[in-house]
């Protein structure tokens, strides 16, 4: 397949890919199409295979590329014959990005009515629309959530059934606006460069800081807890 035939492959399930994307996950060394007389890529079916176990580990985990290649070269590692496509996983505190729940891929670009939201999160209609309030969530458009309003609605609802209140949540919101904007500075002169490889590397570059993040906000729960669980 030519690289523009790759593209319309992934699109349907990775609306945001680009030619860009597909060039800069090649030199990244993700995957190898080979090139034809003329110097064209010519991807494989085991090649589109590779571009969709990284695109789903970005998408659904926020893994770093160095993950996700170790993973490809473990995988690699395997017998040809019968080789399935493996289950993306997180680990312990030696790599995982724990906390995160996949969104599903056919919500990842739907968007859900307010009636949906509800009964998919499990949140009442009131408590929506403190949590709103509190602007942990947005809707997209009047009456019309995103798939990470639904990973938040789904998330405080489960808080909430602990004993955790709205009100509560409202650091939560100031440490995340915190560090969104200390994110937007590391990235923000790559994002505004014109160049297309530069801008897919502060994708890149944001997916990662958000996963070691993550990382960092889970241990320093756990350690935090220690003392109150006896350990």
């Amino acid at each position: 397949m030519s690289i523009g035939e790759v593209l319309a492959q992934l699109r349907p399930e990775f609306p945001d890919t680009t030619i860009s994307k597909l060039r800069f996950l090649e030199a990244e060394g993700l995957v190898e199409p080979r090139r034809s007389p003329s110097g064209y890529r010519k991807y494989s079916w085991d090649d589109l295979d590779r571009l969709r176990f990284v695109l789903t580990a970005q998408r659904d985990q926020y893994l770093p590329l160095r993950v996700i290649r170790e993973q490809l070269a473990a995988r690699d590692a395997e017998s040809a014959a019968g080789r399935s496509r493996p289950t993306l996983v997180a680990v312990g505190p030696s790599g995982e990005v724990p906390g995160r729940s996949p969104v599903p891929a056919q919500l990842a670009q739907s968007r859900l009515s307010r009636t949906e939201l509800l009964s998919r999160s499990g949140l009442e209609s009131v408590t929506l629309t403190e949590v709103e309030r509190l602007g942990l969530v947005v809707a997209v458009a009047p009456g019309w959530y995103d798939a990470d309003a639904l990973v938040i609605a789904t998330a405080v609802a489960g808080l909430l059934r602990h004993g955790l209140e709205v009100r509560h949540l409202r650091a939560v919101r100031a440490a995340a606006d915190r560090e969104s904007g200390l994110f937007a500075q590391l990235v923000a002169p790559l994002a505004r460069q014109s160049d297309p490889a530069a801008r897919a590397r502060a994708a890149e570059t944001a997916r990662e800081l958000i996963g070691l993040s993550q990382q960092l906000h889970a241990a320093l729960v756990r350690a935090g807890l220690r003392g109150a669980l006896g350990r």
